[in-house]
């Protein structure tokens, strides 16, 4: 129970910035009715209640899941084995994310289902099984974490090229929503397993890292490659932005937990049947670490339930209505402004980003304050949001303008900076786009790009994801520039004396 106290006092920190703005906003300039203030109360309290039961559920259940079958593939010393469970694992773990079912209910929610929730949340759960597979592989056989990316972004590139133009924003939001609650611990977990099978004995440190990195990119390869498929078929979005009918502050809560149970027991299924199936034929639990297991899958589900409950039925409603009312008031500036905002108080309270920031003060020995990384990712995020809001606000501004170059940057700066850190960039693009960037802030664009005369909410109302996860490929990059010349001199410094 003490470490799910922690898990509440994390997601607490994280979700109350965005609590506190929204109050303030809808008592000041963005009047609210009250039956939608005390929804998006509601809603709050169910995603901090949710997410903090799903996170305790992952870590006793989940994340040791991750580690034995990681472990288990190792021991086979299989090579083809280690393709074939990074296919499957990827697929089954993405299938059940949070993050990505948010954003893939926007999808079909804008697009009136002709990208169905569905149909995306298969598309994308392959393209990270696709992806971590080759990620292993390349653990195994010692292959160069830099010319990897290098190969996986010049595909992405030439994809873009010819793909359909509502895919795109979408294929870099999911590579962003992807890498959440769910995906990261469970990758990292089967990563370190596997690692042992490396062909120079030793699991060196880099080899921590890069896995998720490369997932995301599988992510966007598998959208671009289903947004070619439909390039013919004539997309459009639109969003309703207004109050529910219903006055009653519980129907909408009790409307959608029906069908969000269903979704999430079908989600989490194919974990809990291959967690039966392994422990009788390889894991061979005791009766004990197998019932707390089986406890953190049930938690799991139900942290899972809550969170989907309350994002759906209260708290993005609200996003999409402040963010349409404070555009519609015209002051266009303002709204950039809040948006910095946003950004900078969502990573600030980002519970992954802590565990990032302490990751990469120990691993350089303190050369890289965890204070300083924490810094420049707020900037980062902040500047990211403002500079995603301006693209809908700005006509002519398009994704592409900010992420070709982005990408090009972070790619080439893959041939200066240390190896460990272009893994440590490359994975912790998902960790800043957090569960309050896939629901508020995604909510708060569409419902910005709503109010902009000439905007597409498909068009333009997507794409803040994908924004805010570029921004730590470049800033931990930098960092590692910083830690690689800080290293040279402190090795000058020595020689001489």
């Amino acid at each position: 129970m003490h470490i799910l106290g922690e898990k509440l006092k994390e997601v607490l920190f994280a979700v109350l910035p965005i609590t506190v703005i929204v109050l303030i906003l809808s008592f000041t300039i963005v009047p609210l009715e009250p039956i939608l203030i005390l929804r998006f109360l509601l809603g709050a309290l169910l995603i901090i209640g949710g997410l903090a039961i799903f996170l305790f559920g992952v870590d006793i259940g989940v994340t040791p899941i991750g580690n034995l079958m990681g472990s288990t593939i190792a021991k086979t010393n299989r090579i083809w084995l280690v393709g074939l469970s990074g296919l499957l694992l990827g697929f089954f773990i993405s299938i059940a994310e949070p993050d990505l079912h948010i954003l893939a209910g926007q999808v079909d929610s804008v697009t009136s289902g002709l990208i169905g929730k569905f149909y995306l949340v298969i598309i994308v759960s392959l393209g990270i099984g696709a992806l971590l597979a080759q990620g292993l592989l390349r653990i195994v056989n010692n292959i160069n974490l830099g010319k990897t990316f290098t190969l996986l972004y010049a595909i992405i590139f030439v994809l873009a090229l010819y793909t359909s133009p509502e895919y795109l924003a979408i294929a870099f939001d999911a590579s962003g929503a992807t890498t959440g609650a769910l995906t990261v611990p469970f990758i990292l977990a089967l990563g370190v397993g596997v690692s042992v099978l490396k062909k120079d004995s030793e699991a060196s440190e880099e080899d921590s890292f890069g896995l998720l990195g490369m997932a995301s990119a599988g992510v966007i390869i598998a959208v671009l490659l289903a947004g070619i498929r439909a390039k013919n078929l004539v997309i459009t979005g639109s969003l309703e932005a207004k109050v529910t009918a219903s006055a009653s502050l519980l129907a909408p809560f009790l409307e959608q937990l029906p069908v969000i149970t269903r979704e999430a027991l079908y989600a989490l299924l194919p974990l809990v049947v291959i967690f039966l199936l392994f422990q009788r034929i390889a894991f061979k639990l005791s009766k004990k670490t197998a019932q707390r297991i089986t406890k953190g899958l049930l938690y799991t589900f139900i942290g899972l339930v809550l969170f989907l409950t309350g994002a759906n039925a209260g708290f993005m409603d609200v996003g999409s209505i402040i963010g349409y009312s404070l555009t519609a008031g015209g002051n266009k500036l303002f709204v950039v402004i809040v948006g910095f905002v946003l950004g900078v108080v969502t990573v600030l309270a980002e519970p992954a980003v802590y565990v990032l920031t302490h990751q990469v003060e120990d691993v350089t020995s303190g050369y890289v304050k965890r204070r300083l990384v924490l810094v420049a990712l707020s900037l980062g995020v902040g500047s990211a949001v403002a500079l995603a809001l301006l693209k809908i606000i700005v006509p002519g501004i398009q994704l592409w303008h900010y992420l070709l170059p982005g990408y090009i940057i972070s790619v080439v700066m893959t041939f200066f900076v240390p190896p460990l850190f272009v893994g440590i960039a490359f994975d912790s693009g998902g960790v800043a786009s957090g569960p309050m960037t896939a629901t508020f802030i995604l909510a708060f664009s569409q419902g910005v790009a709503e109010a902009t005369a000439g905007a597409d909410v498909l068009l333009d109302g997507f794409g803040t994801i994908a924004m805010v996860a570029l921004t730590p490929l470049i800033a931990l990059q930098v960092l590692g520039l910083i830690y690689k010349v800080k290293t040279v001199k402190g090795g000058i410094e020595a020689d001489d004396e």
